[in-house]
């Protein structure tokens, strides 16, 4: 059956992001990063997201499989793929909108470092 769902929006000290689509497969999500923020830096233990720039200009901070931190600027039309244990973290240069498509683990976020005092484990 078709429902009509009404987008949720979660104010974050780095910008908004708004739930477009939540079900028990997948989650679509709009993540708006001001300029000058950045999420933190993270992996997921199950969610598996891919992350797509509609506008804006950001840099994709990562860890390779060896630990290695490295880093790739982004661009509208430039997405990449967050498999589950990928360190990673989204700095916004310009103000940016991301669509974000994962598995439906929203609290499934363990962060490393955070620039706004949050820290530790999400858990349910």
């Amino acid at each position: 059956m078709i429902e009509a769902f009404a987008p949720v929006r979660t104010d974050k000290p780095w910008g908004y992001e708004l739930l477009l689509a939540q079900t028990g497969q997948y989650v679509g999500k709009i993540l708006h990063v001001t300029a000058g923020n950045a999420l933190s830096l993270q992996y997921h233990r199950e969610k598996d997201e891919t992350i797509y720039l509609h506008a804006g200009r950001a840099v994709m901070h990562y860890h390779d499989d060896a630990g290695v931190p490295g880093n790739r600027p982004m661009l509208p039309g430039h997405s990449f793929h967050v498999p589950p244990g990928s360190v990673h973290r989204i700095e916004a240069l310009a103000d940016c909108d991301f669509f974000e498509v994962s598995t439906p683990q929203l609290d499934d976020v363990v962060r490393l470092e955070d620039c706004y005092g949050r820290s530790g484990t999400i858990a349910p």
